[in-house]
Parts: C-alpha cells; sequence; structure tokens
C-alpha cells in the first residue's frame, strides 16, 4: 500500500481547520503527513528481517490570540479530528502568551519538485531490496568477512493548510542503504548512500567499499594521540555539516548568541563553500516546510564567509525577513534547520587528497559526537569502521580508533583540498551531498586500547 498523495490529505486538514474555526482559534494551521516505509535487515551475512509500516498523522497549531496550543493525533475520523481541535483549544487557554507571536505565515508561491519523487522506490519490493543484500552479502564473502545492515525505502506525503490561506501538498521518496562489515580479526568498514531513486543505489560497490575496508582494517595498531594532517572521507564529513547546521545555520541560534555566524565573519578556506536548496536534485528535495513555506536556496558559507542563516515563520519576524522556508514540525522549541545542505567540489580525486600528506590519518566516519562548546563548534567523538596512517602519500596501515576533540570551525580553516566526487548521504538533519576533504591539522585526544 503506498501512502496516499499529498494533495490527498488537503480535504482533511480543511476538516481540521473548520473545526479548530468552531473552538474559536483567531488563527490555525493544520500539517497532515503520511508515511509509508520499508526496511529489509541483514546480519551475519544473511536477511533476517523484512517489515513495513503505514503512518498517517494530524498535527494542528491553534492559536488565541498569543496563545499557541498544539496537539497531534493518528485518527483522521471526524470524532478523532473533532477532539483533536478541542484538544488542541484547551491547551492554548492553559499556556503563557507568546509575546512576540508574529502570526501564522501567508502563502508563498511553491515551485514542485519533481526530482524529489521516485515512481521505482514508491514500489520498491522486499525481493528488490533483498537483491541488493545479497549484492552486500557477496562482496562480504569474497573478502572473507561478515556483512551487516538495512536497506530502507520510503514515501511521505505531507499537506499543510492555515487559515491564511496557505495550502500546499507534496509528495516524496527516499532510499538509503546502511553496510557494517566485520572481519575475524577485529577489522570493521563501513559505506552509505542515499538517493530519491532507489534503483540509482550501487549494492555492490557500497559492499565492496565496506568489504575491503574491514578486511584492512584487521589488527590494527595503537598510535599515540596529538595533531595530525587528516583526509576525511564523506561519511566524516556528513558530520562536521550536521553540527554546524545544528549549532550555527538557524537563525534562533544567532538571536540567542549562541551561533558563530557573524554576516561577513570568514570561518573557513576559500574552498568551503555551503549552502542549502530544497530543490537540488543532487540531495533529497522538497518543495516547502513543515509551516507549508516555499524553500528558498540560503548561501551559508561562501569561500569561507558566513553569508547567511535560514529562518523560520517567528525568527524571520524578530528580524523583519520573511521565512526561508526552514521550519520545523509544531511545537519546535529548536527554531529553523537547514535540511538540505550540499557543500561544493572541489577539483582533486581522493588519491591525490591522500598525496598531499606527508604523516596524517585517513579517517572513514565519526561516532558518537557531541558538542562541548557550542559557540565555537568544539566536538568531541570518535573514529570508527576504518582509520588509517598516512606516509609519503600513501596509506601504511590501519590504526585503532582515536578520540578526538576539535573545533569544526578550526577544521574548516584547514581545509587545503576537496575531492571533485560527491556523495549524497543522510545526516541528522536531513540530506546532505559532501566530497571528502583534507584538514592540515585534527587534535586527536585519546587512543583505544583494543
Amino acid at each position: 500500500m503506498v501512502a496516499r498523495r499529498g494533495a490527498e490529505w488537503l480535504p482533511l486538514a480543511e476538516k481540521v481547520l473548520a473545526h479548530a474555526k468552531a473552538e474559536g482559534a483567531s488563527e490555525a494551521e493544520v500539517l497532515v503527513s503520511g508515511d509509508d516505509a520499508q526496511l529489509t535487515r541483514f546480519a551475519n551475512s544473511e536477511i533476517h528481517q523484512n517489515v513495513a509500516e503505514t503512518n498517517a498523522q494530524v498535527n494542528l497549531r491553534f492559536v488565541s490570540g498569543k496563545r499557541i496550543g498544539v496537539a497531534s493525533s493518528g485518527r483522521l475520523d471526524d470524532d478523532g479530528l473533532r477532539r483533536l481541535a478541542e484538544q488542541a483549544a484547551a491547551i492554548a487557554r492553559n499556556v503563557e502568551e507568546l509575546p512576540d507571536w508574529a502570526g501564522l505565515p501567508e502563502p508563498t508561491p511553491i515551485t514542485d519538485v519533481p526530482a524529489g519523487f521516485s515512481d521505482a522506490t514508491a514500489a520498491a519490493t522486499p525481493e528488490m531490496r533483498a537483491e541488493a543484500a545479497r549484492d552486500v552479502i557477496a562482496a562480504a564473502d569474497e573478502a572473507g568477512v561478515t556483512a551487516y545492515g538495512s536497506f530502507a525505502t520510503s514515501t511521505e506525503s505531507l499537506a499543510v493548510a492555515n487559515s491564511r490561506g496557505v495550502r500546499a501538498a507534496q509528495e516524496r521518496t527516499s532510499s538509503q542503504l546502511i553496510t557494517v562489515s566485520m572481519g575475524p580479526d577485529g577489522g570493521t568498514g563501513y559505506a552509505e548512500q542515499a538517493a530519491i531513486d532507489a534503483t540509482v543505489i550501487d549494492a555492490i560497490k557500497l559492499g565492496r567499499e565496506a568489504a575491503e575496508k574491514a578486511r584492512s582494517t584487521a589488527n590494527a595498531r595503537a598510535i599515540e594521540p596529538g595533531d595530525y594532517a587528516v583526509v576525511l572521507e564523506e561519511y566524516a564529513v556528513v558530520d562536521l555539516l550536521d553540527m554546524l547546521g545544528y549549532l550555527g545555520f538557524s537563525a534562533l541560534a544567532v538571536q540567542e548568541e549562541r551561533s558563530f555566524v557573524e554576516i561577513g565573519r570568514k570561518v573557513g578556506s576559500d574552498l568551503v563553500t555551503i549552502w542549502d536548496d530544497g530543490s537540488d536534485p543532487a540531495g533529497l528535495p522538497m518543495a516547502f516546510d513543515y509551516e507549508g513555506v516555499a524553500k528558498q536556496r540560503v548561501p551559508l558559507l561562501d569561500g569561507g564567509v558566513c553569508q547567511g542563516v535560514v529562518y523560520d515563520t517567528q525568527t524571520g519576524a524578530r528580524d523583519h525577513r520573511t521565512s526561508t522556508g526552514h521550519g520545523l514540525p509544531a511545537p519546535n522549541p529548536y527554531g529553523p534547520f537547514p535540511l538540505n545542505m550540499l557543500m561544493a567540489a572541489g577539483s582533486v580525486s581522493r588519491d591525490e587528497l591522500i598525496g598531499g600528506i606527508e604523516r596524517g590519518l585517513l579517517v572513514t566516519r565519526f561516532h558518537y559526537t557531541n558538542p562541548v562548546h557550542p559557540k565555537l563548534v568544539i566536538i568531541t567523538g570518535m573514529t570508527r569502521d576504518g582509520t588509517f596512517l598516512v606516509e609519503d602519500g600513501r596509506i601504511v596501515g590501519p590504526v585503532r580508533n582515536l578520540r578526538f576533540t576539535q573545533s569544526y570551525l578550526k577544521a574548516l580553516e584547514g581545509v587545503s583540498g576537496v575531492s571533485r566526487e560527491r556523495k549524497c548521504l543522510r545526516g541528522f538533519l536531513g540530506g546532505v551531498v559532501v566530497p571528502a576533504l583534507r584538514v592540515d591539522s585534527f587534535t586527536f585526544t585519546g587512543a583505544t586500547e583494543h
């Protein structure tokens, strides 16, 4: 069963608006979301689970003057929708006023993003995902390691309607294949790809990538922590962009004076350009945000220089700006986030990135990263699933995982190489398109013994 098209949710949203008006709302906003998700898991080089789930939810933001009540429900029948409005109205009556409440957004011209939907993904079968899992497992078998992972496909439908005339609907698809390979001598390897169209995911390539890493990281040796030049593969670079978006590229973070962003401030090397664009087919596109506002392309860093941040309706009003289309579902204490970040490609190959290092490390990805100092974007975390020593421009062997404590802003300052190839991956803030990077200095503060 495929989730309903977003446009089919609009009549339901209209019903909720009518119930909210009957309960005395001065304004109201309804977000209806449907998700048709499937997942095939494999472990110990065997497929062990295939699941499918279909969900729908109605979210109502009920405004009474400057009091806002938010309620949600999975009931779509008339009685359930009426009760939803009653509940949201009751919440609004019992909360404090929001003094600077600026009102719900007005309608914006929304351009459809056809690249955000794939018929092949919407129609993906368990057999299709199982075939991809078999390709990953075959690559692991060939390398003498064991494969673990999952292949997910989903169709998301959204509709937003509010009392100011916003009417927005869209349907998106996404897919993601993740695999970790493990070898008998302690080696591990990782590979991942995300895409709108599940058929473009190259399971054979990903399986070989993870399996080769697992084989090559066997019997890793310990090295002393310290400052090293590094090549960060795309899986590690995702964490840089996620943390920058989470800690700094939000207008709320700037307004609360906890962001590093100052327009015109240089925080990265000339090679670092980052933007957010919900219409770019290289990523995981979406036409509008969860307030029904059209997404705008927002330059974030250009040649390492701060250019802008993303806004939702409330933060935009505080700065006398319109929303850039980056609102999240209400209630949202976190402010707007960039959900479609891209980083500009460079001009060198991965081998050339490594070739530029006299002595340093190749890092596959980071694990368990957490902010230490948000405004300086100092992050602590671990390397994982493939860390290698590089000497005289070539990989000489695997090393045990290291803990780092590093300002990601300082890392951006030290970017001296950017790969020409980029990958579409999933971060915790949405879809991200990133290259690999060479960073001249990265601080590792601890080493693992096992």
